[in-house]
């Protein structure tokens, strides 16, 4: 199986992943406002260097959030057009779970049984999962959602939100403060699912959690006669 991912949560990334959980390539761009205008040529660039045509996919893969309106509605639209131009089956995973991927073998490795992953909602907030570590693997139990880092349990939290808010968090990670969900990692978590017997979620509807900042503006007032 041969999965093209697509992540723009937090930065714009796409990656060509096997049902293996090998990374054949992979793309990221650090700028977090022009996702619309670099994904898909990084997709066409990251095809052409790897030999792959569009047909040659089993399957399209894009994080679902949660994240930003505007940055996370590029990755998903960007997927479905690929998806249906191509006729492959798509796919939706929380992006989340590729952060929790990231974090598990340090989180094994210093003996958590569960953790939580955080990146930055921005408003003095961060989306928030936690996850117990089974052996297989980590496994989401709760969440996602978005809320003030210090209202959270006292775990070992994982990512960039974890970063900004350290001093509102009781057991940051520092070595993963810059941590961000990517296209690559959501391959490895799709991989991981596969391998345990779980089919991916058909659903790609994105995990916005929070109203948009863009308001509809109001009728006009009338002009005092």
């Amino acid at each position: 199986m041969l999965l093209l991912c697509l992540d723009s949560s937090a930065v714009a990334s796409a990656a060509l992943v096997t049902g293996a959980g090998e990374v054949f390539g992979s793309f990221a761009s650090p700028d977090t406002r022009s996702h619309a205008e670099v994904l898909a040529p990084a997709v066409r660039e990251l095809l052409a260097g790897h030999g792959v045509a569009g047909g040659d996919l089993d399957a399209v893969l894009v994080g679902t959030g949660p994240g930003p309106f505007t940055g996370l509605r590029a990755g998903i639209a960007t997927a479905r057009a690929l998806a249906f131009a191509w006729d492959v089956p798509l796919h939706g995973l929380m992006s989340l779970e590729a952060l929790a991927q990231d974090a598990a073998e340090d989180a094994r490795a210093a003996g958590h049984e569960e953790f939580l992953v955080l990146t930055d909602a921005r408003r003095k907030e961060v989306y928030w999962a936690r996850f117990v570590l089974a052996p297989d693997g980590p496994r989401l139990v709760a969440g996602p959602g978005v809320a003030a880092a210090e209202r959270l349990p006292a775990l070992p939290a994982y990512g960039r939100g974890a970063g900004i808010w350290a001093d509102h968090l009781a057991r940051p990670v520092p070595a993963f403060a810059a941590a961000q969900p990517t296209a690559s990692s959501l391959g490895l978590a799709a991989a991981r699912r596969t391998a345990r017997g779980e089919a991916l979620p058909a659903d790609t509807a994105p995990l916005y959690l929070r109203e948009s900042d863009a308001k509809v503006p109001g009728p006009r007032k009338k002009a005092l006669a």
